[in-house]
């Protein structure tokens, strides 16, 4: 990325500079249009230059003082210019004890299945150069094949599938496609967010447990074929 030769926080008014002061009180020295991109980087999950366009060009031409202003907060600015996806995380502090400002979600069975499913779609599309789009029906089809055979309670798991989807659209990870009610592009930050080798370890994870719990199946009815 090619900065600028000036650093920006250089050309910034002072604080006694009324320039940037855009309400009554307020002591800050961003534009307004930078001021927003961190807004955006803080309230997450992500910063899409496709759909943030002013808001990315303010980023980038920008990007040392929002760095420098993150850092303050123990954060890090992780930028992929090819996705146009930016979004923070926690910085790596060492033995520093640092606060944790990042909410933090706790991701139930189903929830990682489904992150699992929409990774391997967003890496299908992509290789095919494609945008990622899913539709409900594909989604329960495919978390369908984890529900455990001896489960009575098929509307059950099904709301389990839906508040899920729910869930990963607030997080702006699935988005809702203009004038469909059931279909779904998938964001190109879920590559940032999980790696290749996440992915990878996760799905042997689960590999792992279904071939626990069909072993198990399998053991248990012969068990009980010899007792007759």
């Amino acid at each position: 990325m090619s900065l600028p030769e000036n650093d920006p926080e250089e050309n910034i008014p002072s604080t006694g500079d009324a320039t940037n002061h855009l309400f009554y009180g307020d002591m800050g020295e961003l534009p307004l249009d930078t001021r927003r991109a961190l807004a955006q980087l803080l309230s997450g999950p992500s910063l899409d230059g496709r759909r943030h366009t002013k808001l990315w060009i303010a980023l980038l031409r920008d990007e040392n003082i929002i760095r420098r202003r993150l850092g303050d907060l123990f954060l890090d600015l992780v930028i992929d210019q090819n996705m146009q996806i930016a979004f923070t995380r926690q910085a790596d502090t060492g033995e520093i004890e640092a606060p944790q400002l990042l909410r933090r979600y706790t991701l139930t069975f189903i929830d990682s299945v489904l992150l699992l499913f929409l990774r391997r779609q967003l890496a299908q599309a992509e290789a095919r150069g494609e945008r990622a789009v899913v539709s409900k029906e594909e989604i329960m089809e495919n978390l369908a094949l984890y529900e455990r055979a001896e489960n009575t309670d098929k509307a059950g798991f099904e709301k389990k599938i839906l508040a899920s989807i729910e869930k990963i659209k607030d997080r702006s990870i699935l988005r809702k496609i203009h004038a469909s009610n059931d279909r779904f592009e998938v964001s190109p930050a879920l590559k940032l967010l999980f790696s290749a080798e996440e992915i990878s370890e996760l799905a042997e994870l689960y590999r792992r447990m279904a071939h626990v719990e069909s072993t198990f199946e399998e053991g248990f009815y012969a068990d009980k074929g010899d007792e007759s």
